[in-house]
């Protein structure tokens, strides 16, 4: 899987590590993922996905109904 999150679909982007003496080096800058089991009311099921920890705290506000749309446009793949 890449490190990307299933639901924003936030990715790494690319910027500059600056040292000292401000030589410049390319390096990346990941996004914050974790892969949690969620329970979906409107599958009546459990869901493994990856996500930001943005996304997790939109889907704990707003519930799951999005994540559920995604599941079953099969956006998200199901285990």
């Amino acid at each position: 899987m890449s490190r990307k999150c299933q639901v924003t679909g936030v990715g790494p982007i690319s910027g500059s590590s600056i040292s000292h003496a401000h030589n410049k080096t390319k390096r990346r800058f990941l996004p914050n993922l974790h892969k949690k089991r969620i329970w979906v009311k409107e599958l009546n099921r459990f869901v493994t996905v990856k996500l930001s920890s943005k996304a997790l705290k939109t889907l704990s506000k707003n519930g799951t109904s999005e994540l559920a749309k995604l599941v079953q446009e099969k956006k998200i793949k199901v285990s």
